[in-house]
């Protein structure tokens, strides 16, 4: 796997292509939390509530949506920015995927 697939959070499929796994952004979401907030690894579980643990504050989401947006190539709606997507790595993670799979349907 590339430093780039890695950090994308992308596994390679059995045909070569690289498919987004949840498990792999949660990782990359919160390796990417855990050094741009300076916490312990420890301190984020993937279901932490980012908010209500103080982690991230307004300006925390908007550079984890700039994140999300030059990782995987996908644009953050205005709309999108709830709490149901944004307040835990595994919410972001599912987010991420299912938008990554929405697109690619739409492209077929």
């Amino acid at each position: 796997m590339t430093a780039f697939s890695e950090a994308q959070g992308s596994e390679p499929s059995a045909g070569g292509a690289e498919v987004l796994s949840n498990d792999a952004v949660e990782r990359a979401v919160k390796n990417y939390i855990v050094e741009s907030f300076l916490l312990d690894d420890g301190e984020l579980d993937f279901d932490t509530s980012l908010i209500e643990s103080g982690i991230i504050d307004s300006t925390g989401i908007m550079e984890i949506v700039s994140f999300i947006e030059e990782t995987y190539g996908i644009e953050v709606d205005e709309h999108d920015l709830v709490p149901e997507n944004f307040d835990s790595v595994s919410r972001l993670a599912c987010y991420v995927v299912g938008n990554k799979r929405s697109n690619h349907s739409e492209t077929l």
